[in-house]
């Protein structure tokens, strides 16, 4: 039994070392097969990170991200990326790859890495994806939904979308948004009001909107900005807000070309004009991109006359001599103009964390206005309309505007580790504005003897310039804006009255003489903005101080205004959903007088006409709140907002009498206006074939309190509801063709003596795409009239106690224009072309 027993033992050890050694075999493959396998998992390589929106920063979902082999471009991994933009590629061997990035309505994004043996995980910071600018009808899958983008604090609108504006300026485009209204002097309201700031490519332009956006050309834009409700980081200028373009260049290493020729066929319509309106121009913007610099040269000559003609029809009373005096007149207004300049602007990064840029600007605008009219004088009895006597003449008026512009800008940006930005700014501006006014009186209809004849020649220079240091910081969801501002300008005028034969004009020296105007405003500002849960908030606070001096060749004293006054701001956006989301903002805005409003120095316009400043006016304060809602649908988009407007001292241009046969237009200001409005706009694609975006503005408009012209004081009393409506419709018709056809309606409009007619524009536009996109060849039908609907004309009409006056502007109508692009590489990006500062709003 023990013999047995041992057996067993013995049978059982050798079978434990037989199990034991092959455990051992089998540990020692598995370790081996598991230190292989580590050893080949450690060779792989990963690649992750995310894609976004460049403009929005918001991620972009259901993007191509394929990683391929740097040798032979094959196709190594790729996937598509997630609600977040996320993307993640594994199992990479060793070596050098190329990661494409592929997304509809975006331009491709190629980069190279590699996969090294201390380099096995890779992630790339965000891919800022740039939104493809190929020709709208040729890439159809970006639809509508590109052209309008509501956001924080502003509209976004795609200036491409409205071809009649093709070939012409930056109001051409403005004219076509919802918020916007031009009328038949070119003015440019924005909800109703004709203050606003104008902002090129993010930098003030503290000049006439008129002038400014009349020598940019249409062609050069990218997008336009409208923010009503300003935040505390922008100047506290603008009563209606403010207006960025940004405009289009090359955006990866190489060089891109856009020209553009304009050319006009001969006038539709006879106005029995003396001279034939020409119309034609040219624009070339070109840019190099090479690693670390930028270049980019934009150059352009516009020629575009305007006929037309004027109809008037004025009468006066005087009381002391018992008589009223009818002057109603009949004639010529045309418009000879032409601006050319050129902008360049470079920009070199030193290194990742620091931007520098400088800036060039030179051109000149010159205009001449003819209004070459007839006048019936008759003077009646006051009191029983008896016939005292008649006189016809004729008035040979041609008045010559020319001002020569020069401008600096240099910028620097510095980026912190912290991601912290510093943003420091010059610019200096010099312009040369000279031109005169010619007066001349015959008999009629001979036109051979000369009873008045009436110079006004002047010289008014103005210099200035601006430097600015900003600084923000993001923690968290949020990021705090803090700047400085200087800015200082200087206008010096003389101003000459000739009159032949000499005249016993007792107030003749008041006509004559020097008047010098100086800015100065230091501006500081602190911003706060970020996500509290869903809502996206905006608000800060703005400190200005402004100091003005007027001084004058004929009084002593020295008109002096010291100002000190803070600008709040709120803006805030709440999304309902994925499609629908509130918003809501507050500005406190200023809208502060031009040099010329503050010019006492009358100015001879007309053979009826004086027009002259008042040194003494107030800048108007306006307080700006709105409430709206956005929604993005499938096919485009939608958006309504309600408006407010409180204005204190709304400046306005006012009639007095100064001779039985002379108006006095005056610019002075009342207590206060209000305005009241609601603005709806939507864009959208139905069809393949078929685009349409519309845009209403309906307001009640308010103006009342004190008004005093020259001394003679009166009350002002005047309201009624304003509306206006653009639309714009786009049919693609196959094969690259493509036809455009669009209306811009302003509805009549009160005034403080009166009222403003309405005023409409319809536009057709025919387009062929050649090669690709790469030439264009547009047709354009401008002002339709078919010689019944009287468009493009508008009376203005306005009234007092001694006084009536009405005016009915025609202007050309039919106009045919013809339009060719050619694109070398084409321009998809904002140039940072510097624009004029100061210069051009007192052209």
């Amino acid at each position: 039994m023990c013999k047995r027993l041992i057996l067993q033992l013995a049978i059982l050890k050798e079978n434990i070392q037989i199990r034991m050694v092959t455990l051992y075999r089998k540990s020692v493959v598995f370790i081996f097969l598991l230190f292989l396998s580590g050893s080949l998992f450690a060779q792989k390589g990963v690649v992750k990170g995310v894609i976004a929106d460049r403009e929005t920063n918001q991620p972009i979902e259901f993007t191509s991200v394929v990683v391929l082999k740097q040798s032979d471009s094959s196709v190594v991994g790729g996937k598509l990326t997630g609600k977040k933009g996320d993307y993640l590629i594994a199992s990479l061997d060793v070596g050098n790859y190329l990661i494409k990035v592929v997304s509809i309505g975006y331009e491709n994004y190629l980069q190279s890495f590699s996969i090294t043996e201390s380099i096995r995980e890779l992630k790339f910071d965000s891919i800022f994806l740039k939104v493809s600018r190929k020709q709208l009808d040729d890439v159809v899958v970006q639809g509508t939904r590109s052209k309008i983008s509501n956001k924080l604090d502003k509209q976004i609108y795609k200036a491409g979308q409205f071809e009649a504006a093709k070939g012409g300026n930056a109001t051409d485009v403005l004219k076509n948004l919802p918020s916007v209204s031009v009328n038949a002097s070119g003015e440019i309201f924005v909800r109703g009001a004709t203050g606003f700031l104008v902002l090129i490519n993010g930098k003030p332009v503290l000049t006439d909107p008129q002038t400014v956006l009349s020598q940019l050309p249409a062609n050069t834009i990218e997008n336009i900005e409208i923010i009503t409700a300003p935040s505390a980081k922008y100047d506290a200028d603008g009563k209606s807000g403010i207006i960025n373009i940004t405009t289009i260049k090359g955006s990866s290493n190489g060089s891109s070309t856009q020209f553009n020729l304009l050319g006009g066929l001969p006038s539709t319509t006879d106005y029995d004009n003396l001279e034939k309106p020409l119309r034609f121009g040219a624009d070339i913007t070109y840019n190099y991109k090479k690693d670390r610099w930028d270049i980019t040269l934009s150059g352009n000559f516009t020629r575009n006359d305007a006929n037309g003609r004027r109809e008037g029809d004025v009468f006066t009373k005087n009381q002391s001599d018992n008589i009223i005096t009818y002057f109603p007149s009949l004639g010529e207004r045309s418009f000879d103009r032409y601006n050319f300049g050129g902008r360049t602007v470079i920009t070199y990064n030193p290194g990742k964390n620091d931007v520098i840029s400088v800036g060039l600007v030179a051109g000149k605008k010159y205009q001449q206005r003819r209004a070459d009219i007839v006048y019936n004088n008759t003077v009646r009895n006051l009191t029983t309309g008896a016939l005292i006597r008649t006189f016809n003449y004729f008035n040979s008026n041609l008045q010559n505007r020319e001002g020569v512009f020069t401008l600096g800008s240099i910028d620097y940006i510095h980026i912190f580790k912290n991601k912290s930005k510093i943003n420091a700014s010059f610019i200096y501006e010099y312009a040369n504005l000279y031109g005169n006014t010619f007066n001349t009186n015959t008999d009629f209809p001979q036109k051979r003897a000369v009873f008045q004849y009436v110079t006004n020649p002047y010289s008014n220079p103005i210099d200035g310039y601006r430097i600015k240091f900003d600084y923000s910081i993001p923690f968290g969801k949020h990021k705090l804006e803090t700047g400085y501002q200087y800015r200082w300008d200087n206008q010096e005028g003389n101003f000459e009255y000739n009159v032949t034969p000499i005249t016993n004009q007792p107030d003749i020296e008041k006509f004559r003489g020097f008047a010098c105007s100086t800015n100065q405003i230091h501006g500081l500002f602190t911003e706060l903005s970020g996500k509290l849960g869903t809502i996206q908030y905006n608000t800060g606070l703005r400190f200005e101080s402004a100091k003005r001096s007027v001084r004058l060749s004929y009084d002593e004293n020295i008109n002096k205004l010291n100002l000190d006054n803070l600008f709040p701001s709120l803006n805030l956006l709440y999304p309902l959903n994925s499609a629908w989301n509130l918003k809501a903002g507050y500005s406190k805005r200023v809208q502060r007088n031009k040099n010329y409003e503050l010019n006492p120095i009358p100015e001879r316009e007309h053979s009826e006409t004086l027009e002259q400043g008042d040194p003494n006016l107030l800048p108007q304060f306006i307080d700006l709140a709105e409430l709206g809602i956005n929604n993005q649908f499938p096919n485009g988009s939608f958006f309504t907002t309600l408006y407010f407007q409180n204005i204190k001292h709304p400046i306005q241009r006012v009639n007095s009498v100064y001779a039985d046969t002379i108006l006095n237009r005056v610019f002075t200001s009342t207590d206060n206006a209000r305005l009241i409005g609601f603005e709806i706009g939507s864009n959208f694609k139905p069809t393949k074939w078929f685009t349409a975006y519309a845009g209403a503005n309906i307001y009640n408009y308010k103006i009342g309190g004190t008004l005093n012209v020259l001394g003679s004081v009166s009350e002002v009393a005047n309201t009624n509801w304003v509306y206006s409506f653009n639309i714009n419709t786009a049919f693609d018709l196959g094969k690259q063709w493509n036809l455009q056809a669009n209306l811009n309606y302003l509805s009549a409009r009160p005034t403080a003596q009166g009222e403003d007619s309405r005023f409409f524009n319809p536009n057709i536009s025919v387009k062929k795409i050649f090669n690709n996109g790469r030439y264009t060849l547009g047709f354009q039908w401008q002002n339709i009239n078919l010689g019944r609907l009287n468009a493009n004309e508008q009376r203005i009409s306005t009234s007092g106690r001694d006084f009536y006056t009405t005016t009915n502007y025609i202007q050309e109508t039919d106009v045919l224009l013809i339009n060719f692009t050619i694109n070398l590489n084409k321009l998809n990006n904002k140039i940072k072309l510097p624009s004029s500062e100061i210069g051009e709003k007192e052209f």
